[in-house]
């Protein structure tokens, strides 16, 4: 049963929440980041949120019908990251157009699952939450893809903050619920 699996590793969204939390926060506190520092520190982010997808996909596969989709996501969040670690000095046209495209994959990926658990726990409007921001936050980027490094990295800071909070909240909602019997 996917709720159970997903109980079961409730820390995964929590660990994600707080990756994505440490990000936002040095985006913040250093703004005058160069773009190059940017890249890798955005690569390590969808480096290691894209491994605890393809982990968590791979755990779900007998409880989960779609887990193949998951394990997708989680395979181009690697190659993501694993891109802008090839080519530090990436064009920031060509870094917004990564985050975007991630962005919009993560956000489809979070509602898609919300709309299937929306019976089986309550609190499925913080998965759709965290989809919606990613969504709003790929639109907005592509929206005016030439804006300024600083502007975006303020954008990016945004939300990974916002999408580190929901993801903890999600997590720990996933780990109060109830352990419903074996069948």
């Amino acid at each position: 049963m996917l709720i159970e699996t997903l109980k079961r590793h409730w820390w995964v969204p929590v660990i994600r929440g707080v990756a994505a939390i440490i990000f936002g926060i040095i985006a913040f506190v250093y703004p005058g980041l160069t773009i190059a520092v940017l890249v890798l520190l955005f690569g390590a982010w969808v480096l290691v949120d894209g491994v605890f997808r393809v982990i968590g996909a791979i755990g779900h596969r007998a409880s989960d019908p779609d887990w193949g989709f998951h394990l997708i996501i989680g395979i181009l969040g690697i190659i993501i990251g694993f891109l802008t670690f090839h080519a530090p000095r990436i064009t920031a046209l060509a870094l917004v157009i990564y985050i975007a495209a991630w962005a919009l994959m993560i956000g489809a990926t979070e509602i898609a699952l919300a709309v299937r658990l929306r019976r089986e726990i309550k609190g499925e409007w913080f998965l759709i939450l965290m989809g919606l921001a990613s969504l709003v936050f790929a639109f907005l980027l592509l929206w005016n893809p030439v804006a300024g490094a600083a502007a975006v990295i303020w954008i990016i800071a945004w939300y990974a903050v916002i999408l580190g909070v929901l993801g903890i909240i999600f997590g720990f909602r996933l780990r109060s619920l109830p352990t419903l019997p074996v069948r």
